[in-house]
């Protein structure tokens, strides 16, 4: 049995869905390799011990919809919710008592100054709109090297365009026609899916929260889903907004890998299985700390070259192609 791979990305620009699929297959495989499984990574990369699919969402974020549409949202509702989304972020990072004996001074001082543009103190001039908050609390946090490194972006408002991505999808808005922007996207995962067949999914970031939904709503068989760098755990701007509510595994979903790195500012309280509730099999997810080199962890290829990632993922295909 030939089983379907099913990779989901998260936040960015216009991308090449080849080269993204390309890009995480080797990542995948030098993973594999420093885990043990050199014999699999042939079976992969060449294609037939997995049919791979990208699941690509991200053209839909290029034109923007009937703002303010079916479903009421508007652009300050989105940006509202960035600003909460950042806010709760730096907030989990700088609270994080693991990392808190070492955090680096410059990125604590990046971080209480993102705060503070985010929530000026009461009477403050200049407070500015959320957006304008938005903009100037990541100027303050691309001052790190680690976080300025992001993606390649280049500015603060470049960088809050693609951060607002998360914010357009929980917003339910910009509705074309009889579907929002968060259902389109979701069409496009559901249409990489084996409806038929097992499907392993692995979902990055903002995909993670697209994926998860997705799983919800399709009956496809799904033995492993993993979650790499996800925000699933940022409690208030985020996870009240994942649908169904309160969060939980898919029916689908026979078992949940969940990855996240110390550094990756993007995934706040990344033990999962400590508030989402099990299906009818009992599945929660399972969070493993991974440790990345470089200056910027969040990026997939980052997490899939991990042997801790990597292994279990190419064990799974193995198992499933052999039935």
């Amino acid at each position: 049995m030939k089983p379907r791979l099913v990779f989901v990305h998260g936040i960015g620009g216009p991308r090449d869905p080849a080269a993204d699929l390309d890009e995480w297959l080797r990542a995948v495989a030098a993973g594999a390799r420093a885990a043990g499984h050199s014999a699999h990574v042939s079976a992969l990369t060449a294609g037939w011990g997995a049919d791979a699919r990208f699941a690509y969402y991200g053209d839909l974020f290029r034109t923007a919809g009937a703002q303010g549409g079916a479903a009421g949202t508007t652009e300050d509702q989105d940006d509202e919710l960035l600003a909460a989304l950042l806010l709760e972020a730096v907030d989990e990072r700088l609270a994080d008592p693991s990392l808190a004996p070492a955090l680096d001074p410059a990125e604590a001082r990046a971080l209480h100054a993102a705060r503070t543009r985010l929530v000026p103190p009461a009477g403050a001039q200049g407070a500015g709109a959320p957006a304008r908050r938005a903009v100037n609390a990541v100027t303050s946090l691309l001052a790190v090297p680690g976080l300025r490194s992001v993606g390649g972006w280049l500015s603060a408002r470049a960088t809050v365009g693609m951060l607002g991505q998360v914010a357009r999808y929980l917003n339910r808005g910009e509705a074309d026609g009889a579907t929002t922007l968060d259902q389109r996207i979701r069409a496009r995962v559901a249409d990489c899916l084996d409806p038929e067949g097992p499907n392993i999914v692995v979902a990055h970031s903002l995909g993670t929260v697209v994926a998860l939904e997705t799983l919800h709503e399709q009956a496809a068989d799904v033995p492993l889903f993993v979650t790499l760098g996800s925000p699933l755990g940022i409690r208030t701007a985020v996870g009240p907004r994942v649908r169904p509510h309160p969060l939980g595994t898919p029916d689908s979903v026979r078992r949940w890998l969940n990855f996240w790195d110390r550094d990756d500012i993007v995934a706040a309280r990344p033990l999962l299985e400590r508030f989402v509730r099990p299906n009818a099999d009992a599945v929660v997810p399972a969070s493993s700390r991974v440790d990345s080199d470089g200056a910027w962890v969040h990026p997939a290829a980052k997490y899939l070259a991990q042997p801790a990632v990597a292994g279990p993922l190419v064990e799974a295909l193995t198992t499933v192609a052999e039935r």
